[in-house]
């Protein structure tokens, strides 16, 4: 398990971290999603031990993030770190011995990870030969050579096209399968909702709302689609009478044919929405509805979600 416990950073009078702890649990895939200036980087180099935190703790695996710790971590830098003129081969194989592994295993990890990644033609070839995209695909093997411990991936999806952002998910998800803690940054909200077990939302050096992508989605309201022939003016007054006093708490949010989605408050009974359709007519589907990442990160920036900050369950 990776443990940030009450994490500050500052830089002269910026403060840049302002008390972030959380808990990336072995197997997980944990997204780290933020504006810039957010503190998303600062805290992951506070996680690797790069930086160093004014107060509180790091632990891995119950560990503090000493030398031999980081020996153990697979890092993914925004910014790349290596080497140019250097072959793709002889940099992966250096990377892995310098975390620890033989030169006989560093090469032969090195080949596999070249092989995964696509560039199984370019094992010779210089750094500075390769795209952009595909230098990031060598960065990320720098990562993985060593078989780490956990993984701290920063924008590792920048620039790259879709079948590399597909080749890159799939062992991301295949590592933390693996049983380590995997943590990335990135501004692809989408990906992230795909991809990730949880998610922190920073904003300000804090995190502002964290949890699974479900319970993100239930913090900015609760909200059901409802299908059926029944007209909705007939339904909807039958529902508000039912509901009386209550009736306020109700609100269509959208309508497209048979199809109606509401928003309902959290004390209210959605088994007594489905009872007054059905007296009125068939119910063709009934099931909640959750937005996307993108618009849940906007109502937890603005501050307009139910609740600003959903705990892991």
């Amino acid at each position: 398990m990776l443990q940030l416990n009450n994490v500050s950073k500052s830089y002269t009078s910026r403060r840049v971290l302002r008390g972030i702890s959380l808990d990336v649990l072995p197997g997980e895939l944990y997204g780290y999603v933020g504006g810039n200036g957010a503190g998303k980087t600062t805290s992951m180099r506070i996680m690797l031990g790069i930086s160093e935190a004014d107060s509180g703790t790091v632990r891995l695996n119950g560990s503090p993030i000493d030398d031999r710790v980081r020996s153990t971590i697979g890092y993914m830098p925004e910014e790349r770190g290596l080497y140019p003129k250097m072959t793709l081969v002889d940099q992966l194989t250096y990377f892995g011995v310098v975390h620890g592994v033989t030169a006989r295993s560093a090469r032969a990890a090195a080949d596999y990870w070249l092989h995964r990644l696509g560039l199984s033609g370019r094992f010779d070839s210089p750094l500075e030969s390769l795209s952009l995209g595909n230098q990031q695909r060598v960065q990320l093997a720098a990562a993985l050579v060593h078989e780490p411990a956990a993984l701290i991936l920063d924008e590792p999806f920048s620039g790259l096209d879709p079948g590399a952002v597909n080749t890159i998910a799939n062992i991301l998800r295949e590592e933390a399968d693996r049983g380590i803690p995997v943590v990335f940054s990135s501004h692809q909200l989408e990906l992230v909702e795909k991809l990730c077990d949880r998610i922190g939302i920073l904003r300000d050096g804090r995190i502002i709302a964290e949890g699974t992508y479900e319970q993100l989605g239930s913090a900015v309201g609760r909200q059901y689609v409802i299908e059926t022939p029944v007209a909705r003016a007939t339904w909807l007054s039958q529902l508000e009478r039912a509901l009386d006093n209550d009736a306020e708490h109700l609100s269509v949010q959208a309508q497209d044919g048979n199809h109606t989605r509401v928003k309902i408050s959290e004390h209210l009974d959605e088994q007594l929405i489905i009872d007054v359709i059905r007296r009125s007519g068939d119910l063709t589907a009934f099931y909640q509805w959750l937005p996307p990442l993108t618009e849940i990160y906007s109502a937890a920036m603005s501050g307009t979600a139910d609740s600003p900050t959903t705990a892991a369950a």
